[in-house]
């Protein structure tokens, strides 16, 4: 390539560079970085995803009746494993899995006005220093990290730190000093927000404290009769002393939460309630997390990937990438970004896409992301496992739901069966277990239909996984009718450009290509896989779709 990415963001910004500048030469390609602005992030429920181990599917004594889809389903780490080690995230070229959290939860349940409900979503904590039975064990988790690895896949856990788990019969209530258990939070104000419960029966951790306090008995009891207790306080006893903080709730929770980093090598946090807490105390995780991955890319040299540092995308529930850096609590505005967080989850997305047409939403987060949050990035979804009102509540577009996200500037966001059209309306559920339905494996199997909105979202995915430029680049429109666009990204001697078609005549079309590929180029259509030469500034491909995705050969 000659000096194309740079001449073109010098257009992008002054329109000063010359069209001769901007043809791409048939320079050796080299190996696809990985960027986590431009990744392409599979969330999934981890209870709720494959079931690999039935002996696990029971603990605890958990066996009440619970109402529809509020118990545990059998999904485990040996369940999300085997479908690392089958494919079936390469094959949707997911870059990064993030799990639901797998600590131990609590033992009982608890009725919340929706029937009886067990931990099974993972945000229910009993005790942060271990893995909960029903999902695995230690020897699971590494197992799983390893083979993402193998395959270039990165690894996120979800992190809470500002509430325990509910308290039942069989879950007592932490100790005064570690938690309040009201007022319940009633969000008109920064305080009401953040020094109260989120709900009712719901303790939320002193995170503003600094006094010292002792480890709650309970946890002190688990841990003598489980025979590991002299080995947790050794290692609390190592933390407090490198680090000088003081023995407050936040710091042991900071440090239980960075072991999972030094002992397993996972590759990024999805923080939960992030607006719910202080935001010193992120800047704070921040840095002992960025402490803990170093510790361990020093002690495991040969399994680093790459030289990404930790990666931490936080849920500030009703941010939007329109508020740029801040957000609005209570009359403060605040950069969560702000030496903590590289991305923010973007709830703004999914009214975007409704509203907005493609050249429209594409320019739009083209524009913010190389302007005001440049250097940051923000997490794109359309459907979650607690947002009542996604994109496609009835799965009607699954198609549209696959093109729009995956092919966003911005990090995307895939929850768990939007590749399959997973249904999001299940009868007899209430409120938010509706959305947390089992995977859909056996539609995928053998539904004609599901295969093929599967096959969409595996070609898209893996174009955008090998080419950091759909996600992270520069994008700039070259027709409007046809609609054809450019991305192009550059990183350290690394460039990359593509060419995309959308809402193109079935059949054969003509794309204008010239301003970017010389004359003789051989470019490929990812999408339907045939390989075309630029003629006179333009390639004809003969297909069957209306979506073009050209590469260089």
């Amino acid at each position: 390539m000659r000096n194309f990415l740079w001449c073109f963001l010098c257009s992008f910004v002054l329109l000063s560079c010359k069209e001769e500048n901007k043809l791409i030469t048939m320079n050796e390609k080299k190996e696809v970085p990985f960027v986590w602005e431009g990744a392409n992030l599979y969330f999934l429920l981890t209870d709720r995803f494959n079931n690999g181990d039935t002996s696990n599917d029971v603990n605890f004594d958990r066996t009440k009746e619970t109402g529809t889809l509020r118990g545990f389903e059998g999904g485990d780490l040996k369940g999300i494993t085997q479908k690392i080690e089958d494919g079936y995230f390469s094959d949707l070229g997911v870059s990064a899995i993030w799990m639901t959290p797998i600590v131990e939860q609590i033992h009982g349940g608890t009725d919340e006005g929706t029937g009886i409900t067990y931990g099974f979503h993972g945000y229910w904590t009993k005790d942060w220093t271990a893995i909960d039975p029903n999902f695995g064990t230690k020897e699971d988790l590494k197992a799983l990290v390893a083979a993402a690895h193998k395959r270039g896949i990165r690894i996120l856990l979800d992190a809470v730190i500002n509430h325990t788990g509910p308290v039942t019969p069989v879950d007592p209530v932490w100790p005064d000093d570690w938690v309040r258990t009201d007022p319940t939070c009633d969000y008109t104000s920064y305080d009401s927000t953040i020094s109260c419960t989120l709900v009712k029966n719901l303790p939320d951790i002193k995170t503003e404290s600094d006094d010292a306090v002792d480890l709650p008995p309970q946890l002190v009891e688990k841990w003598k009769s489980e025979g590991r207790y002299e080995q947790e306080v050794a290692e609390l006893d190592a933390f407090f002393e490198r680090t000088g903080y003081p023995r407050a709730p936040r710091f042991y929770i900071i440090k239980w939460l960075t072991d999972y980093i030094t002992e397993f090598g996972i590759d990024g946090y999805r923080v939960d309630t992030v607006k719910h807490t202080e935001e010193t105390v992120w800047q704070e995780f921040r840095l002992e997390c960025d402490f803990a991955f170093n510790q361990w890319k020093t002690a495991n040299k040969e399994a680093v990937l790459d030289e990404n540092a930790f990666y931490l995308v936080g849920e500030v529930y009703g941010y939007g990438i329109s508020a740029e850096k801040f957000y609005n609590l209570g009359g403060r505005s605040i950069n969560y970004f702000d030496e903590a967080f590289n991305s923010l989850i973007n709830f703004e997305f999914k009214y975007d896409a409704a509203r907005l047409d493609y050249e429209s939403l594409f320019k739009k987060y083209t524009d913010a992301l190389y302007g005001p949050l440049k250097d940051y990035s923000v997490l794109n979804y359309l459907s979650s496992h607690d947002d009542g009102e996604p994109f496609d509540a009835s799965r009607e577009k699954a198609f549209e739901t696959g093109t729009k996200l995956l092919l966003a500037p911005g990090t995307s966001q895939t929850y768990y069966g939007d590749e399959s059209a997973r249904s999001l309306s299940i009868e007899g559920t209430t409120g938010d277990a509706t959305l947390r339905s089992f995977m859909n494996w056996d539609e995928i199997d053998a539904d004609i239909n599901t295969k093929s909105i599967l096959n969409h979202w595996q070609k898209l995915g893996q174009f955008r996984k090998n080419h950091p430029a759909v996600g992270a680049g520069v994008h700039q429109m070259i027709t409007e009718a046809p609609y054809v666009f450019y991305r192009s990204y550059q990183m350290e001697g690394y460039e990359d450009v593509v060419i995309i078609g959308l809402e193109l005549p079935k059949g054969s079309k003509i794309l204008n290509v010239g301003r970017l590929f010389e004359e003789g180029a051989q470019l490929h259509d990812a999408y339907s896989n045939q390989d075309v030469i630029v003629e006179n500034g333009s390639v004809q491909i003969d297909s069957e779709f209306d979506i073009v995705l050209l590469e260089l050969k």
